[in-house]
This record gives C-alpha cells, structure tokens and sequence, in this order.
C-alpha cells in the first residue's frame, strides 16, 4: 500500500478556491486563443502561476477576477513575444503536417469542434483575432461571455473608464473591418 500524502493548508484553499472557475477560464483562453490546445497552455499557465503566487491572494477578495488578470497578462505576454519573434518553422513539423494532412479524417466526435462550430464565422474570427489583446479582452468578456462593465474592470485591474473605451474602441475597430461582410451578409442596405 503506498502512503498518501497529506494535502497542504495551501493545497486546500486552493483547490477549494481557484479549481471551481476553471470551466469559465477555460471559455475564456478559448476564445482569447481560438485553439484548444493553446487555450489548455493557457489555462494550465494560468493555474500555475496562481499556485505558485497563491501567497499574494488576498483571501475575501475576489478570486475569479485575481484569476482573470493571470490569465489575460500571460496571454498578453505571449502575444508579445511570440511578436517579438521571428516566425521559424521546423522541417519535422511540416513534415508531420503534410503527413497528417494527407491521412485527415473528420473527427465528429470532438465535443468542441461541435460547441464552437458556427458560433462566429470565418470572417468575424479573423476580425476579432486582428484586434490587439487589449480590445480583444475586453470585447470577448463584454460581448461574448456577457460580464458586467464592473466584473471586467475587476478582472483586467483598470478603471471602468478604460474599459468602456476599450470596448468602444474595439467595437469600432470591429465595425469597420467587417463593415463589407455586414453588406455581403444582408445586415446593411
């Protein structure tokens, strides 16, 4: 029989705390990465970071906002190295692209594939994606998660002011990048 081992003061609170927002970061990276597995590095960087840091927590406060604001500074992090960056591309990648390229069978089992299909289309996805992670945060949170101004404004720790610009901004953005899909579309004259 192997000896279990005790969870820590620490462990607890934080599986008692953190864990139980984890579905709604998960919603979130999706959408702010458009990718599941890099939504998963982005959830999993997100609740290591927390742990590490979870001395800094102020208990009482709020946790999903404390969370949010892990998640959406990584997230800008890696946006601005990956940025930063060169693109490189790996001869083993392409060469195992081009494999599985070639033997791609549709999977209609994946449960995401079916949850996200169709929710924004092609063009809207590109659309938001080309907003800066500063506009896309805050559009993504109000528009298609539905927080408050308020919860927002917690989660990215700024003024509700910045946020209610931000949003103005990126919708405005978001208005004329897809203003010819809009016509295509029927929802303009």
């Amino acid at each position: 029989m192997i000896p279990q081992k005790k969870q820590t003061v620490k462990e607890t609170e934080f599986l008692d705390e953190a864990i139980p927002h984890m579905d709604s970061l998960y919603s979130f990276a999706r959408r702010l990465t458009g990718n599941p597995d890099d939504a998963d590095d982005l959830l999993q960087d997100t609740y290591l970071k927390a742990y590490r840091f979870w001395d800094k927590y102020e208990k009482g406060t709020n946790i999903r906002a404390w969370l949010f604001r892990i998640m959406k500074n990584s997230f800008i992090n890696r946006y601005r190295k990956e940025t930063k960056e060169p693109e490189t591309i790996d001869f083993d990648e392409i060469q195992d692209f081009y494999t599985k390229a070639k033997d791609t069978v549709d999977d209609n089992d994946d449960l995401g594939k079916k949850i996200f299909s169709g929710l924004l289309d092609d063009d809207v996805t590109r659309a938001l994606d080309s907003l800066s992670p500063d506009f896309k945060t805050v559009v993504i949170l109000c528009d298609i998660e539905g927080y408050t101004y308020e919860e927002i404004a917690e989660f990215i720790d700024t003024p509700i002011g910045t946020v209610r610009s931000r949003l103005h901004r990126g919708r405005k953005l978001l208005q004329s990048k897809l203003f010819k899909y809009a016509k295509e579309k029927g929802y303009l004259k």
